[in-house]
């Protein structure tokens, strides 16, 4: 079966599947003749009076939405967008204006053929809720990595199901916090576990090797979206995406070569990171920012209650190294001093109760390059190497009197929650603060890992037990996802982190300082 074949198969088995639970959102291939779109639709970076709607089709097409404020359309306002062609790898997205704030918006997507414009694709549904203007509840889940470790879709597991846990959670948005796709991580047909059984992944061209062409990294992105619940969560729940490593390829940083990697042709991980960044670019519903158009960083403003500052420390860091440096230094780098620049700025300027840093990489935890280091820590001691840029912003959030700030983060596949107290530090100068940390979606679970006493993290939660087998798979259970729930007349903030089930593992409600 040919990949194109195989893709129309998926599509229709997806249709009838959500047909039969009388599902709003599914793919109509009832008529060849007319465009498809195959991988679903989503909205993402939603303010209070704007949504970026992004789809694809499968031939040469123009983007058309509509969309209103009730079920039934009426009133709805239309708008002809781009064509969908062969250099977006025919991706489109429109950037609605003009919305109300804090209502529930539904859209409509619709393909033209570009080769005779009287034929088009069938509907597509969806929604999202804008931000409000006004205090009421706020809610969102945030987790990352994504098939990876060699665990992909699995048809009889019931696919990414962590996708519709929690899409049954209702959030206002979701936070991606990175490894939205394992563009190095080869997806076989099947895998053994330990108990004799077998894991069967569905399977594509692209995902067969490494990723090096443009077409095989955002065959990475078409793949994720062969799986009905993502595709279904995506058309309800908006998204706010970043990227971190797999993206591209384990640990990668700016310059880095490849020569003793074998898995690669091509060696000059920035040629790779360029087109691993035009995929990421072209399949997430991200607002390209006017002066930098492939700037990942940005802030989204969710009401009174919140502001989400999104980092991205992949495209400005130094090299992975010991990592024990006592000055700044280019092998220091990690936010870069335009996007610490820019943080300080924004953090400065939000007049939200609540101020959320989305980091891809964890603060305390050691995660190791062989040898080097991949994130902030460096094992126990001051700060030094990368910690120098994290303890300058702590030293400046506490300086400038920044109150109601925690983070959020991945990376390191599983849940945790982490208290950070000068009292118990090696460098002192910053005001308590929370880190809560969420994932695998659908990855191999690994950690616990070591933790690094300079910012002086206390353990609060972990969960996964001590001494766990490393890599193991989704039917394990051990997949995590993270909520925030912030309560609209008192500002109190409810951190939970929940399983593949939707289960309740740990809650915390901080309530905001004056």
């Amino acid at each position: 079966m040919n990949r194109r074949k195989f893709l129309l198969k998926t599509a229709q088995a997806a249709a009838a599947s959500a047909a039969l639970r009388g599902s709003a959102f599914a793919i109509i291939t009832s008529d060849k003749l007319r465009p498809q779109i195959p991988f679903g639709a989503q909205s993402g970076d939603v303010t209070s009076n704007r949504a970026v709607i992004w789809s694809r089709a499968d031939r040469p097409a123009r983007m058309i939405v509509e969309h209103a404020t009730t079920e039934s359309f009426k009133d709805a306002r239309r708008i002809i967008g781009p064509a969908a062609i062969e250099p977006s790898d025919f991706t489109a997205r429109i950037d609605l204006t003009d919305l109300p704030a804090g209502q529930k918006i539904f859209y409509r997507v619709t393909f033209q053929d570009l080769n005779d414009g009287k034929v088009s694709s069938e509907p597509l549904i969806g929604s999202f809720q804008t931000a409000p203007n006004t205090r009421r509840d706020v809610s969102f889940v945030w987790g990352g990595d994504v098939c990876g470790q060699g665990w992909g879709i699995n048809p009889e597991f019931g696919g990414m199901k962590i996708f519709e846990t929690m899409r049954l959670a209702r959030p206002d948005f979701f936070i991606h916090s990175g490894d939205t796709v394992y563009a190095d991580g080869v997806i076989q047909a099947e895998v053994k576990l330990d108990d004799g059984s077998i894991w069967k992944n569905l399977t594509t061209p692209e995902k067969s090797k490494v990723a090096e062409t443009l077409d095989e990294f955002r065959g990475a992105y078409r793949y994720n979206l062969l799986d009905e619940n993502l595709r279904r969560f995506n058309a309800e729940v908006p998204i706010l995406a970043q990227w971190d490593d797999h993206e591209v390829r384990n640990n990668w940083y700016p310059g880095q070569r490849l020569d003793d990697d074998n898995r690669y042709t091509v060696k000059s991980v920035d040629l790779l990171a360029a087109r691993a960044k035009r995929a990421f670019l072209d399949y997430l519903p991200l607002r390209f920012n006017a002066d930098d158009p492939e700037r990942i960083y940005r802030a989204s403003s969710y009401g009174p209650l919140l502001d989400v500052i999104m980092l991205d420390e992949r495209s400005y860091r130094g090299p992975n190294t010991p990592n024990r440096q006592t000055k700044a230094s280019d092998e220091t780098v990690f936010f870069g001093s335009a996007q610490m620049a820019w943080i300080k700025q924004r953090l400065l300027a939000s007049r939200a109760t609540w101020k959320v840093i989305a980091s891809d990489m964890p603060i305390g935890i050691v995660v190791r390059d062989g040898k080097n280091f991949e994130a902030f820590a460096n094992g126990d001691g001051p700060a030094l190497g990368r910690e120098l840029e994290l303890a300058e912003l702590l030293r400046f959030i506490k300086r400038n009197r920044i109150k109601n700030i925690i983070w959020i983060t991945t990376d390191v596949h599983y849940c945790a929650a982490h208290f950070y107290d000068p009292a118990k530090a090696q460098f002192t100068d910053f005001n308590p603060f929370w880190e809560f940390i969420a994932g695998p979606l659908n990855a191999g679970t690994f950690g616990p890992d070591k933790m690094d006493n300079t910012f002086g993290p206390q353990v609060k939660f972990i969960g996964v037990p001590q001494g766990m087998k490393p890599n193991r798979s989704p039917k394990d259970g051990f997949q995590f996802f993270g909520e925030v729930k912030i309560d609209g007349k008192t500002g109190v903030m409810t951190v939970g982190l929940r399983d593949i089930n939707g289960k309740k593992l740990f809650s915390v409600d901080l309530p905001p300082q004056r």
